[in-house]
């Protein structure tokens, strides 16, 4: 039998997927232990009820001190996250590996004494899509990845299974506006193109020195506002009667050509 604790609710949890952690009590240990966590999942009082305001309040000040997203959900994902176990209304996802800083990106590509190579992703919602591009930007020779902190896969187990082991070599960063971090890497001298099919052919441009590369969702693509801060946009050529490449293989083209040409101008020296 389950304990009105949550205990027993959270170690059936943790042996069924490591990453979910449900309970009171043991959401409120892990935030106060050195785990690194992700994103809490509350269940929605009421629709004009901020979750601030109830009973578990203090779980919600304590996830904000630790930097997880807080999402205020309907119980019956929490149900459905939990197998339906006794959550008491609050699930905590825990993240596989620790988030790094934007500087940590730069001193990979410092320690390796390379002009930095970036890959940013724009609402890459599907963990096993973000764990294939972490996968194919580590094996490209990247220094790094950026991910949006809302609307975009938490850096989970699933991400970290998918990325084949990626995630323990290469730097993941989660940034609060990924449009001001373009505006950032720009004013630090690096060029950023954007993967799009309205864009230039991907070869159409001398893609050397330091660049970052953003891919943008396969539903929606660049966002607006992150489209209209690319130096430029990347297309690839289609030539069959399917118009768009999954995320991770678009990147993986693009990565390996940006590799390519940044080799070549190195060999040129």
């Amino acid at each position: 039998m389950r304990n009105q604790s949550g205990g027993a609710a959270a170690e059936q949890g943790e042996r069924a997927r490591p990453d979910c952690i449900y309970g009171r009590n043991a959401v409120r240990e892990a935030l106060k232990s050195d785990r690194t966590v992700d994103t809490l999942f509350v269940a929605r009082i009421a629709e004009t009820t901020p979750v601030e305001n109830g009973s578990l309040g203090a779980v919600v000040r304590l996830a904000r001190e630790k930097g997880a997203v807080i999402k205020d959900v309907d119980r019956r994902k929490l149900d459905a996250m939990c197998d339906g176990a006794n959550h008491q209304g609050v699930v905590l996802l825990a993240a596989a590996h620790a988030y790094a800083a934007l500087e940590d990106i730069f001193a990979t590509a410092e320690q390796r004494g390379e002009a930095p190579f970036l890959l940013l992703c724009d609402e890459i919602e599907d963990p096993h899509n973000l764990g294939a591009l972490i996968r194919t930007a580590e094996a490209a020779g990247a220094h790094g990845v950026v991910v949006p902190r809302r609307r975009s896969a938490p850096l989970s187990f699933a991400v970290a299974k998918a990325s084949a082991g990626a995630v323990e070599y290469l730097p993941v960063a989660r940034v609060t506006n990924l449009c001001a971090t373009i505006d950032a890497l720009k004013s630090r001298g690096i060029w950023v193109y954007g993967a799009d099919m309205q864009g230039e052919p991907y070869d159409a441009k001398p893609l050397r020195g330091a660049i970052a590369l953003v891919i943008g969702s396969e539903g929606k693509g660049l966002g607006r506002l992150v489209r209209e801060r690319c130096d430029g946009l990347l297309s690839l050529p289609m030539r069959g009667a399917i118009d768009s490449l999954n995320a991770s293989v678009a990147a993986g083209i693009l990565l390996y050509e940006i590799a390519r040409t940044r080799c070549a101008a190195v060999m040129d020296v």
